[in-house]
């Protein structure tokens, strides 16, 4: 055979072989019914990059934890939305600090979105033709069900931010920071919105016309909180308010995982807890935290500190924006002080992280960390609750303390403790479900 052809046709095998098994291009089919891959928003499959590229996963994990005290922040100051077109005071901030995202298609025909996920947020919105904050922008002109809503709509008064006057139907503005340094304008507008292979007709979202800053989300936010507006609750009947997902492995190369839609395909035999309802903070999915082991230890913690309170906002929440998981300070420095008792240092510090140690201790003698909810205990994998150097000589405990400041009343279960589990969002029967999955 001529050497030419020959080399010809073993590199169009290899090429073909590559392409057969591309688990990036697996997952993009991967996406059916409701099922959907989930991608962290810096992982290989990912369309975006770190903001240093040459930074190491543990440099970039201390980096996007260093936001998790403004987001925490953000969910300790939610507050009820009232039906009024009183302008939200301009220093609230939307701090949601997105680390997964999903695909989802916007309008007819449908336009790809890497959207990020947010439990702990009620309105999606993505950036929109003339706003020049993105090299991804929704089109609205080329969508055949695309249409805005007016101040006169119900949905008006239920969105963060709103800039509507109190006579008259114009258009529904809303305006919102995001991350610290950012903000943004939108008009709340509909359109079909695709997630697998579901379809949400007259989804309302905000299409952003004008943004400043570096943190918005490039390709925007799909809200799953709990309010009115979220993807849960304007899908309706189509997911009868279940979903759930599966975040993978920081040590995972590809970084996807699942999000299931809807009560099909949900686990059977999982192991609940209470899903509790804050009036005052209606967005937010509140668990009843009742204690914390390190090892065989029980954590002496006064009961006030893990009550729930909906007067105050005081209580425990499952949030998939927020990096690491954060107590408040009194349970914080109860847990850190066993754990350090136990491993017997010596200890350093590391961005967010105050218990750093030699790695090889870490064989020897951490403890599993055990998060006692009404009904259900959760023995943390060490994966879960310690986080390596790049070089794996240093580990670091992977919790820290909540910002100190005047609403710091909320415990926080963060993404990186959630990882290769299956989180159960059952609101229709006021319950969270945990159960072990490997979903790397």
């Amino acid at each position: 055979m001529d050497l030419t052809l020959f080399a010809f046709l073993l590199s169009a095998f290899f090429v073909t072989s590559t392409k057969a098994f591309d688990p990036c291009t697996s997952s993009k089919s991967k996406s059916h019914g409701s099922d959907l891959s989930l991608l962290h928003i810096y992982g290989k499959c990912s369309p975006f990059t770190p903001p240093n590229p040459s930074s190491s996963w543990f440099n970039t994990v201390i980096n996007m934890a260093a936001s998790d005290p403004e987001r925490i922040t953000y969910l300790s100051s939610l507050v009820a939305q009232k039906s009024t077109s009183v302008p939200i005071a301009s220093g609230q901030q939307v701090l949601n600090v997105g680390n997964y995202v999903v695909r989802a298609k916007l309008g007819t025909p449908g336009q790809l979105m890497f959207m990020v996920l947010d439990t702990g947020n009620d309105e999606s919105w993505v950036p929109c033709t003339g706003c020049g904050c993105s090299s991804t922008l929704f089109a609205p002109n080329t969508s055949s069900t695309y249409g805005s809503l007016d101040c006169s709509m119900p949905e008006c008064n239920q969105v963060r931010g709103l800039s509507c006057l109190t006579t008259g139907s114009g258009a529904c503005y809303f305006n919102q920071s995001y991350g610290g340094d950012s903000s943004f304008a939108a008009t709340l507008s509909r359109d079909s919105l695709t997630v697998g292979s579901d379809v949400v007709p007259n989804f309302a979202f905000g299409c952003i016309n004008a943004a400043s800053g570096g943190s918005i989300p490039p390709q925007g936010l799909l809200a799953l909180g709990r309010g009115s507006m979220s993807l849960i609750s304007q899908s309706g009947s189509l997911y009868s308010g279940v979903f759930s997902y599966c975040l993978p492995s920081f040590k995972s190369y590809y970084f996807s995982g699942s999000l299931k839609l809807g009560p099909v395909g949900q686990p059977k035999n999982i192991k609940t807890t209470p899903l509790l309802r804050n009036p005052h903070r209606p967005s937010l999915y509140y668990v009843n935290l009742t204690g914390v082991n390190v090892g065989r230890v029980s954590i002496r913690i006064s009961p006030e500190l893990l009550t729930f309170d909906p007067n105050t906002g005081a209580g425990t929440i499952i949030d998939s924006g927020t990096m690491i998981t954060r107590f408040v300070q009194p349970v914080y420095n109860a847990i850190r002080d066993e754990f350090r008792k136990q491993v017997k240092g010596p200890f350093s510090s590391l961005g967010a992280f105050d218990t750093c140690f030699a790695a090889a201790a870490e064989a020897a003698a951490a403890p599993a960390i055990t998060l006692r909810f009404e009904g259900l205990d959760l023995v943390l994998p060490l994966e879960n609750s310690l986080i390596h150097s790049s070089a794996g000589s240093v580990a670091c405990l992977a919790m820290a303390a909540a910002p100190n400041n005047v609403n710091a009343v909320l415990n926080v279960v963060a993404n990186l403790q959630q990882q290769n589990l299956r989180i159960l969002f059952d609101t229709a029967n006021s319950r969270i479900g945990i159960a072990r999955e490997l979903c790397n």
